[in-house]
Formats: structure tokens, C-alpha cells, sequence
């Protein structure tokens, strides 16, 4: 059987990250491949030698924004002649699937791992499009639309080790471009010196927030392939609970710190960043702690925290 023509869709930060994960496991696989994202440091690296069809960025809950990009995704998908396309969020998806089941082209749209208790508001929308397969990563609220083919999760373990050094240490607020998360950033700056070595090398990614710490090499974005070198390098990681910096960090070994934003707090849309840091929480994956109750210990606990992958990880079936 001839592998399909694929085109992934997918907003940058962890909708990606998730993507080009999970995309390596479909049944049946991928064959010739479009991305479509858009245009930043950590879609230039991520996706490098990928085909790349870049999009204008469309912020969280952005979706008139979404009307301007309905023309592109015409030509995209009536150009590529594609047999499928899958998204993992966010509104980016609407407009490619729209354009895709007009043609009559198989959606597939997978929730992301964040969603612990049901859809996202994308998700709700794509599942309004007729002929689009829906998928969820948990089985508690799977069921005769949502179907579950496993979760990203599953391909981790943990284990304990003793105390450590701290010479190395890791700070990502990701790559939101909107919103701010200075009282992680200011708190780190207090609680850090307590657990670090004299000369540690802080490596601070912040993003769009303002808030500079005193000390570390302290950037906005940092290429993907740098960040992944330094986490796999780093004794500690510290990182806004989101998707695609809590897999980075699982998968190159490191039990994270996740920090969930709180819409409160003007820190994002919502809040389910909570539902990312409590699931891995409760699965010992992660340290889980509101920033403004971060501690030394919670820091130490994420050090002794030594993480596995599967050799061979569960395949993603997608649905006929």
C-alpha cells in the first residue's frame, strides 16, 4: 500500500512540539510530508529539512484572525492533493480542515496531552466539522466520537536517585508570545541560590516576560536545538507547565519543575496548564508547584528524578 500524503498542522510552542512526536508513531504511517506552522526560531528548528508551509501567527483565541488564512489553506491543500490531514491545535486547524473536508479529505484531530477533562475549545469547533476524526489522550472522558489511541504520557517512567549538585540549571517560560509570567521568574530569583553551586550556568529562556533575572545568561528564545542541548545537559529544569516544554524535558531524562500559569493571574487564556501539571504530578513525572509556593525542596525533589523512555513506543492507530 502506497503511504499517505500527509499535512500536519500545527500552532507553535506545544501544539508542535506534540505533533512531531506523535506523528512518528500513526498507523498507517506518514509518507510524503507538508508542515504547515508558523514562522519562528523553534519551528525553523524543530521542523529543519521538513517541507514547511508557514502561516501568519494566530495568538490564543485569536480566531478572526483565522479568516485570513482561510485563502492559503485552499491553495496548501489543493496543491498538495493530500490523502489526510492532522492537527493538534490549535484554531489553526479549523481553516485547513475546513478547506480539506470541501475536497472530501480525511481530518484527524488529535487533543492535546493538556486536556485532562475533555476538549479544548478548538477541539469542540473541529468536532462541529463533519467527517473529522477525533481523538483524545485519556480515557476517562474518550467515548463514541473522542477515541483513544494512548497518550504521549505512557512512554515515560520514573526513578530515584540520591541528592546531587546543582551546576546546571534550566529556566523555560517557552515561546508564548503575549503572555507574561514574571512571578515564576521573580520567585526563582529568591529560592535558586539556595540550591545551586557557587558559578552554576542558569540558562533563562522568558519569552515575552519583561522581568530580568541578576544573574544567568538571560534571552528571549533560545533555537531549539541549543534549549534541547542545554536541558539534556542541566542537573535542574524549571519550566511554565506547558505541553511541549514538559516532553522536552521527559524526553531527554529530566523530571521538570512545572509551573502552571494562571489566567488570574493574566498569565494565559485559562487555565489548563493546571491540568497538565497535576497530571504529571500524580504520575511523578513532574515536580508540580504553584509559583508563588515554590521552595528549595520542591527544586531538590525534581533533581532526584531520573526519567525513561520506551524503546519502542505504542503506535497511534488512525481511525479509517
Amino acid at each position: 500500500m502506497q503511504a499517505a500524503r500527509t499535512l500536519l498542522v500545527a500552532a507553535t510552542g506545544g501544539h508542535l512540539e506534540e505533533l512531531y512526536r506523535i506523528h512518528r508513531r500513526f498507523s498507517p504511517p506518514s509518507g510524503s510530508m507538508t508542515w504547515v506552522t508558523h514562522d519562528d526560531p523553534q519551528s525553523r528548528s524543530l521542523l529543519a529539512g521538513e517541507v514547511v508551509e508557514h502561516v501568519d501567527y494566530v495568538p490564543p483565541r485569536g480566531y478572526s484572525a483565522l479568516l485570513r488564512i482561510l485563502p492559503q489553506a485552499n491553495r496548501i491543500v489543493r496543491d498538495g492533493r493530500f490523502d489526510r490531514v492532522v492537527s493538534t491545535g490549535a484554531g489553526i486547524a479549523l481553516p485547513f480542515f475546513l478547506a480539506a473536508r470541501a475536497r472530501g479529505v480525511p481530518c484527524h484531530y488529535i487533543e492535546s496531552a493538556a486536556r485532562a477533562d475533555g476538549p479544548s475549545l478548538t477541539g469542540s469547533l473541529a468536532s462541529r466539522i463533519p467527517g473529522t476524526r477525533l481523538y483524545s489522550q485519556y480515557q476517562s472522558w474518550a467515548g463514541s466520537r473522542w477515541s483513544y489511541r494512548g497518550s504521549l504520557f505512557d512512554d515515560f517512567d520514573v526513578t530515584e536517585a540520591p541528592d546531587g549538585p546543582v551546576r546546571r540549571v534550566v529556566v523555560t517560560l517557552g515561546t508564548m508570545r503575549t503572555f507574561e509570567f514574571g512571578r515564576l521568574v521573580d520567585r526563582l530569583v529568591t529560592v535558586l541560590p539556595e540550591v545551586v553551586e557557587p558559578g552554576a550556568e542558569i540558562l533563562w529562556q522568558l519569552g515575552a516576560t519583561s522581568s530580568r533575572p541578576p544573574f544567568g545568561d538571560v534571552r528571549t528564545g533560545v533555537p531549539h536545538a541549543e534549549l534541547r542541548s542545554a536541558i539534556a545537559a542541566a542537573d535542574l529544569v524549571v519550566t511554565h507547565a506547558g505541553i511541549g516544554s514538559a516532553l522536552t524535558a521527559l524526553e531527554l531524562g529530566r523530571r521538570p519543575v512545572l509551573v502552571p500559569r494562571l489566567s488570574s493571574h493574566d498569565e494565559h487564556v485559562d487555565d489548563h496548564q493546571l491540568m497538565i501539571a497535576d497530571e504529571l504530578g500524580e504520575r511523578g513525572l513532574a515536580v508540580s508547584v504553584g509559583a508563588d509556593l515554590l521552595e528549595a525542596g520542591d527544586l531538590r525533589r525534581a533533581v532526584r528524578g531520573r526519567v525513561a523512555t520506551e524503546a519502542r513506543p505504542s503506535s497511534f492507530t488512525l481511525v479509517d
